[in-house]
């Protein structure tokens, strides 16, 4: 759901010839398989492209990253065991840690919580979740892409 968003958000900011959005998971549970019914349902609904084929993150993919964005603190700590560096370890950081102030984050609640035992709701309140993060992460790396440039 994350990519398929920012992916968007990118397209729209006209960035899509310089960024590169993927995404992975941190465990090979579902490799292979496409994305949730659900959360395919949500993002046509919404507009987005469904199209995903889960895969699991590796470590040798780090020094081609820039950054790389972890939906929960769980998944960040088990990156940033991954990463083979303390330079890589700090790529990883939570898409919440974008997001606009709001009392839940003022609570320190950056987790983005999985919807996939819940109801339709939660997948719901994810995609506002990620929505409303992607803005202020597409404004980081849109000022980091323009630093880069000069």
């Amino acid at each position: 759901m994350a990519e398929s968003v920012f992916r968007a958000r990118v397209a729209e900011a006209g960035l899509g010839e310089v960024i590169e959005v993927d995404s992975a998971g941190t465990r090979a549970w579902h490799e292979g398989d496409g994305a949730d019914r659900r959360t395919i349902a949500v993002l046509e609904t919404n507009g987005y492209e469904s199209e995903h084929s889960a895969r699991q993150f590796r470590a040798a993919w780090f020094p081609l990253l820039d950054l790389v964005i972890a939906l929960d603190e769980g998944h960040a700590r088990e990156l940033r065991q991954l990463a083979p560096t303390a330079a890589d370890a700090a790529k990883v950081r939570l898409l919440r840690s974008y997001d606009r102030p709001s009392p839940d984050l003022a609570a320190g609640d950056l987790d983005v919580p999985d919807p996939y035992y819940g109801s339709m709701d939660g997948f719901e309140e994810c995609l506002a979740m990620v929505e409303a993060a992607s803005e202020g992460l597409l404004d980081a790396v849109r000022t980091a892409v323009e630093e880069q440039a000069a």
